[in-house]
């Protein structure tokens, strides 16, 4: 896009014009009468669409999930403190997923700042340890360059949520003058002795292994990771929730390094001598609690942020880098195998994790695997957070084209709103969420607006009357002395038809078949309620004696 110079705008439209050059199609957010004018500037701009929610929570993991989705920043709009206070589940989400996400907040009026007007907060100083920056704008004229300046902190470097608050007569000024340029986020190259030296350190190894993390995913290199690993035989695990960023039939492929990892993917970590760590900052999550890298590994640490290097673990080589650029050039190296007979072994490791059994122990594990027949190739799939996610995580075969959409922050509610934002980017696709009972219920109202837009997204809730995470750790921690963990009974089904929702509970999988079929060519949105034992509390925790 060529800078534009633009004169005479309004602030709103100064904002709309910042928001269109960065190619988004979607904003989401609760209308706000801080913000009206902004409203009001969207209704006359065909190629953006305002869509309104129930809760600022949901505008916040739809705009974070589009975002995973399109690769462009999203945007959420709310007022105020309270709009804010409600969707900063949101921001802290972007903030450990590293999704570049721009939240635009209604202010109170200047002339009533500091005299604690209504619903007055000091929004950018309140959100300044959650974002990856904040800013309040007083002046209008600054308005083009600090919103245009918001998008590109979100996505550069290591991709972050920005919070921008505007007082709202700011709303009602115009701009003598804007200039308007996207400008691309940088994609740093390694250089060229550090590659030379990675190729000396991988050629020195005998047990090499990838990790593979969101930056891998951001920068759309998974073509690039596929062709290193093969070139080379290398190994490849998975970061936490960055599933779909190497395909799990591929003969490569080792596992992933999440919440309940399995022990002899864990194994593989830990068996390795030499670690290539990329787009990965090396979480607790995934590190399994810091037990690895261990002290006689090599790490060799790739990631944009130079911030993540070194900030847990002392690299042996740490390169700061775009995940694309660096896999590139680790391409035709002179690099030749000797660990193959331990990759192989590797692998069969995983696919003894992996493998279902016969017949299915519950109906979990029987509806994973319908789902893996059911589940088109190029199919979407976002997940809430809970115990009912480790039957997915452990059985589910992510394919090549198969995109996967879930919160490393770990945050309740997410897997519907997400399942809606991933279904705007890609509305020829089937999306599909995950969630718990008790997740569902925390965002279930963004059901209605699903229906209102047309938006068929498919959930499924797992419903054991339960906060079942929370139920496991007091079973190991303080047995049958259960507190606060157990819910009520709750009809999905018959909430999903009173929001506009088709809706149907099963507890077969024969059941969950035949709801599922309809729920792929459905025109509205489907929840599909399973009914589970409450007694499984997780893949591998069942209550004793029952």
């Amino acid at each position: 896009m060529k800078k534009r110079i633009m004169r005479g705008l309004s602030v709103p439209q100064a904002i709309v014009e910042c928001v269109k050059q960065e190619g988004v199609s979607h904003l989401f957010g609760v209308p706000g009468e801080s913000y009206l004018p902004l409203l009001d500037a969207l209704y006359d701009e065909p190629t953006l669409q305002f869509i309104s929610t129930r809760h600022e929570g949901g505008a916040a993991f739809m705009a974070e999930a589009y975002a995973k989705a399109s690769g462009k920043p999203g945007v959420v709009l709310a007022t105020r403190g309270v709009g804010a206070a409600n969707l900063a589940i949101g921001v802290h989400t972007a903030r450990q997923d590293s999704t570049p996400l721009v939240v635009l907040l209604g202010q109170v009026h200047r002339r009533f700042r500091g005299r604690e007007g209504f619903q007055e907060v000091e929004l950018d100083e309140w959100f300044r340890p959650l974002a990856k920056w904040a800013v309040e704008i007083t002046d209008p004229e600054r308005v083009p360059e600090l919103v245009q300046r918001a998008f590109r902190v979100a996505k550069t470097g290591r991709p972050g949520p920005v919070v921008v608050s505007i007082p709202e007569d700011v709303f009602t000024a115009t701009v003598a003058e804007a200039v308007l340029l996207a400008m691309d986020a940088p994609r740093p190259a390694p250089a060229d002795d550090e590659v030379k030296r990675i190729e000396a350190a991988l050629a020195a190894a005998r047990r090499p292994l990838i990790v593979a993390g969101g930056g891998v995913k951001r920068a759309r290199a998974e073509q690039a990771l596929r062709r290193v690993a093969e070139q080379y035989s290398l190994p490849v695990a998975a970061a936490f929730r960055r599933h779909d960023v190497f395909p799990h039939d591929h003969p490569l492929y080792v596992g992933h390094f999440g919440l309940g990892a399995p022990a002899a993917v864990v194994e593989t970590a830990k068996q390795a001598d030499l670690i290539l760590a990329v787009g990965t900052r090396l979480s607790e999550v995934t590190t399994q609690d810091y037990t690895w890298p261990l002290p006689h590994q090599t790490l060799i640490h790739i990631d944009i942020d130079e911030e993540a290097l070194g900030k847990v673990f002392s690299a042996d080589i740490a390169v700061a880098a775009d995940a694309r650029e660096a896999l590139w050039a680790l391409s035709g190296r002179q690099i030749v195998p000797s660990w193959n007979e331990w990759v192989s072994a590797r692998r069969r490791a995983y696919e003894e994790t992996a493998r279902r059994p016969q017949p299915p122990r519950n109906v979990q594990e029987a509806i994973i695997a319908e789902l893996q027949v059911r589940l088109p190739d190029d199919g979407v799939i976002t997940n809430d957070a809970g115990n009912f996610a480790g039957w997915l995580h452990t059985f589910f075969s992510f394919k090549e084209r198969q995109l996967y959409i879930g919160p490393t922050s770990g945050a309740m509610g997410y897997g519907l709103p997400a399942a809606i934002g991933a279904k705007l980017v890609h509305p020829e696709r089937p999306v599909v969420s995950l969630s718990g009972d008790g997740g569902f219920l925390m965002t279930a109202a963004e059901l209605e607006t699903a229906s209102r837009y047309g938006v068929p997204v498919i959930s499924l809730v797992f419903n054991n009357r339960m906060y079942g995470t929370i139920r496991m750790y007091q079973e190991l921690q303080f047995p049958g002395r259960v507190v606060g963990s157990g819910l009520g009974e709750v009809s999905f089904a018959k909430l999903a038809m009173a929001l506009g929702a088709n809706g149907v509970t099963v507890g077969t999988v024969d059941e969950f078949a035949a709801a599922f079929k309809q729920a792929l060519v459905a025109a509205k949105p489907t929840v599909i309620e399973v009914m589970t034992e409450p007694e499984q509390l997780s893949v591998t925790m069942r209550l004793p004696g029952r």
